[in-house]
């Protein structure tokens, strides 16, 4: 048993087809596009305006994308965990429609709620289930629909966020897969980032709708102090207990949040830029669903082998980094 690794053995995208550039943006809020690409590095993202629909069926897509890829029945599939902070309801679990959507059967679900850490708990927690030998086939999301939350009156929060994910699955391997993790949290910084009214702190009424408070709220500068700060010291742990340096990483993966962030943790690590994964042009924070995009865009350029470490930090606060070796090599 304690051999078995669980190992990433596909990666699977969605995003949705409407593109909001910063032009669009430019029509409905005060900003411009150079505004938003000096301080976030954001130059579009992908917004779901298909009626009726909801963030399971993003999902849905995903997973029958990575079923079709990995040449996997929906009968195999045992456990499918779900990262987001936009669920369909607040109960039930998004996790459990997306397996009655696609037909998966032979599986328990649920969802986790770590905002823009998200996919990184519930990949370790699905990590788990394989090692312990109990589970053969585990599939694990990352994926918001942010723009169901934003106030697009809000400059400050509605340029930064779009829509989309990607999921993975994960299956036994005596040679790659996830190594370790350091994971953290503080609960003081969800003054800083947060959506004041809907949950049993502050109930809906007309009154919190009228106000505007079922919308993310976020105080950028704490957030993006804390941000850097915990990437960076959650990375540093990483490698040094396991007794590694930057040259035996072959990949960061950080949370596509900002690219001032993302720079800011390169540089205090002292990471070589063109071994960090960088797409948040091209989607925004997208939450829960940037890590696994990253994956699935620089597919192609992974070999098995290779060495990641996957970082993020998410409201609440939460934070960590996970190390995982790929399993095989991109198509």
């Amino acid at each position: 048993m304690g051999n078995i690794k669980a190992a990433i053995t596909g990666v699977a995208k969605y995003v949705p087809e409407t593109i909001m550039t910063n032009a669009d943006l430019e029509k409905i809020v005060d900003t411009n596009d150079e505004w938003i690409v000096s301080r976030t590095g954001i130059k579009q993202r992908h917004i779901f305006k298909e009626e009726g629909m909801a963030t399971s069926d993003m999902g849905v897509r995903m997973v029958n994308r990575l079923l079709e890829k990995t040449g996997t029945h929906p009968d195999e599939v045992e456990l499918l965990i779900c990262a987001t902070i936009t669920p369909d309801m607040t109960f039930p679990d998004t996790a459990n429609t997306i397996c009655s959507k696609v037909g998966i059967k032979n599986a328990f679900a649920f969802d986790i709620n770590a905002a823009c850490s998200g996919f990184l708990y519930a990949l370790s927690t699905g990590s788990k289930f394989i090692e312990s030998g109990s589970h053969k086939k585990v599939i694990v999301l990352g994926l918001d629909f942010m723009s169901s939350i934003i106030d697009y009156t809000d400059r400050t929060t509605c340029v930064i966020f779009g829509d989309g994910g990607g999921a993975v699955l994960l299956e036994p391997d005596a040679e790659n897969g996830m190594i370790d993790s350091v994971f953290n949290g503080d609960g003081n910084g969800r003054q800083y980032l947060h959506m004041k009214a809907g949950g049993s702190l502050h109930r809906p009424t007309a009154e919190s709708v009228a106000a505007r408070e079922h919308y993310v709220t976020q105080d950028g500068r704490p957030v993006f102090k804390a941000a850097v700060t915990n990437m960076t010291k959650s990375f540093n742990e990483l490698i040094k207990r396991n007794n590694l340096t930057i040259d035996d990483i072959t990949w960061l993966v950080p949370h596509q949040a900002n690219m001032r962030i993302i720079n800011s943790v390169g540089d205090m690590i002292g990471f070589p830029k063109e071994r960090v994964m960088v797409n948040i042009q091209n989607y925004g924070n997208t939450t829960a669903g940037t890590l696994p995009l990253c994956l699935a865009d620089y597919e192609s350029q992974l070999k098995k082998g290779d060495t990641l470490v996957l970082t993020a930090f998410g409201g609440g606060f939460t934070w960590g980094s996970t190390l995982l070796t790929w399993a095989y090599d991109g198509e």
